[in-house]
């Protein structure tokens, strides 16, 4: 290296210091930017002692003998002198040895999350944390516990309040607005996962709206916030500290958090709460009706563009939809003022609202809009269990007379088609006895047994009345063909044929 190069490397010696440094410091800065905001200590503070563990024991009671009971594992195990102790507990008088080796009831625990919204001592938590509990016991963030009473439930939710006699003054949070919610918006869990309570972790709103057909009113917050077993019943904060969901489910193939979690939002859990509250109960609002999905087919049917709304597929005849005019075939897209996207949509906004409110609701006919005034009921909800069906022995009967189309062999209601399928005698339309596996009609579960009622919204009564409805559609252009499909007990559902 000549002198002038080495004089030149020293002046330059503090500017590339400076490079490399600016350089660090950016890669430093990234992974402090990924921590997320810094309110997140502040929220934590602000509610931890709001946030509960969920203790509850249950007695269950066993069954068979200890020796079928016991998990086979191979000698030398190091878990099976744990398992030795533990079963050997639970046997009767004698023990390993005596004559008596039948399982006693024994006591299960488990553990779960809650909140507090009422300084009186008011728990909000999940009901699976809680179900067939034989007693409930809320733990202070400091570590008090105390018995609480169960004020009431709701299974379509998964959610439960619960009361406690509060030992000193507590601590208690708010509902936020979950409807404000958007897609990146910071959350944080707080809540008791494997036992560890007081755990706080932190993400953002990955979806709203999720529907994962876990109950009939899904509508889960998703957040990647990280929520394990015993998160349940535990609360999502948004950054101003309001509780915008109750953290309820994970998807999760090992059994811990793989950063999907869902959350049942505030606004739903707001409402089910005043009512447990006031009621001890949830009192839903009833239309009275079976209702479906309008797919692109049954949408081309019906002459609806695009595919949208609920399609009553029948209508109870107690139901406060009957006296209103509202009959199958009739497509919903707008109760009370609120546009409906797909059935679920009708499900929630007609469980939300108040039983005796009369309400417009917006159909479509035909291909017309038409407006119904429905006066709402009470939704029941008895766990009433299904009589058993005698069984009938069944007489030879003499093959009947069929035709085919759309892939079906159809045939004429008769005394012995009714006997053999076991079809109501209210039920009226024609019986489907075949069906081609490579048809479309497989493809949609039709099944020997089902009984077509409607060909495109018209009444049919034989075979002959199947066909020529069909080929008047195909001369007309249609691609397909909607059927009023009823099954042996009379329940109705539309299935959309193709006639190509």
């Amino acid at each position: 290296m000549t002198a002038a190069t080495l004089a030149l490397s020293h002046r330059l010696r503090p500017f590339l210091a400076a490079i490399c440094l600016g350089a660090i410091g950016a890669l430093v800065s990234v992974p402090a930017l990924a921590r997320g905001p810094e309110g997140i200590a502040d929220v934590a503070e602000k509610v931890i002692d709001a946030v509960v563990n969920i203790s509850t024991s249950q007695t269950v009671e066993a069954k068979g003998d200890a020796k079928g009971a016991v998990p086979q594992l191979p000698p030398g195990s190091p878990f099976e002198e744990f398992f030795d102790d533990f079963f050997k507990n639970r046997r009767g008088p004698g023990g390993k040895g005596g004559g008596n080796n039948e399982l006693q009831p024994h006591k299960t625990n488990s553990l779960g999350s809650g909140f507090i919204i009422d300084t009186a001592g008011i728990v909000v938590t999940n009901n699976h944390v809680i179900a067939d509990a034989d007693e409930v016991n809320v733990i202070m963030n400091d570590g008090t516990k105390i018995k609480a009473d169960i004020v009431g439930i709701d299974k379509k939710t998964d959610l439960a309040v619960l009361k406690f006699a509060p030992p000193r003054p507590l601590v208690a949070v708010k509902f936020g607005d979950s409807d404000k919610l958007r897609l990146g918006d910071w959350v944080v869990a707080i809540g008791n996962p494997f036992s560890l309570g007081g755990t706080v972790t932190a993400g953002i709103v990955s979806a709203k709206n999720r529907d994962i057909s876990s109950g009939p009113y899904d509508s889960y917050i998703q957040t990647d916030a990280a929520i394990n077993r015993g998160n349940s019943g535990g609360p999502l904060f948004n950054l101003d500290g309001e509780v915008v969901g109750v953290n309820t489910l994970i998807i999760s193939p090992s059994g811990g958090s793989i950063g999907i979690g869902f959350a049942v939002p505030s606004k739903t859990v707001a409402g089910v709460v005043d009512q447990l509250r006031q009621f001890g109960e949830l009192r839903r609002g009833w239309l009275g009706v079976r209702i479906q999905q309008v797919t692109d087919e049954i949408a081309e049917s019906l002459s609806i563009k695009p595919a949208r709304g609920a399609l009553i597929a029948g209508v109870d005849d107690k139901g406060p939809a009957k006296p209103a005019g509202i009959e199958p075939g009739d497509v919903v897209v707008k109760f009370d003022g609120k546009d409906i996207k797909d059935p679920k949509d009708l499900s929630r906004v007609v469980a939300d609202t108040t039983v005796g409110k009369e309400v417009d609701v917006v159909i479509i006919r035909k291909g017309q809009e038409e407006t119904r005034k429905v006066t709402l009921g009470r939704l029941e909800d008895p766990d009433k269990a299904q009589p058993a069906v005698a069984k009938t022995k069944e007489e030879p009967v003499e093959k009947p007379v069929t035709q085919k189309a759309l892939g079906l062999d159809l045939a004429t209601l008769s005394k012995d088609l009714r006997t053999r399928y076991k079809i109501k005698d209210s039920v009226k339309g024609v019986v489907i006895t075949s069906v081609d596996g490579t048809s479309d009609a497989a493809e949609k579960r039709l099944s020997a047994g089902d009984v077509i009622v409607e060909v495109a919204q018209e009444a049919v009564s034989s075979a002959a009345d199947i066909k020529k409805r069909v080929e008047q559609l195909k001369k007309d252009g249609k691609k397909s063909v909607l059927l009023l499909v009823a099954n042996g007990d009379g329940e109705l559902r539309f299935v959309a044929l193709s006639v190509q």
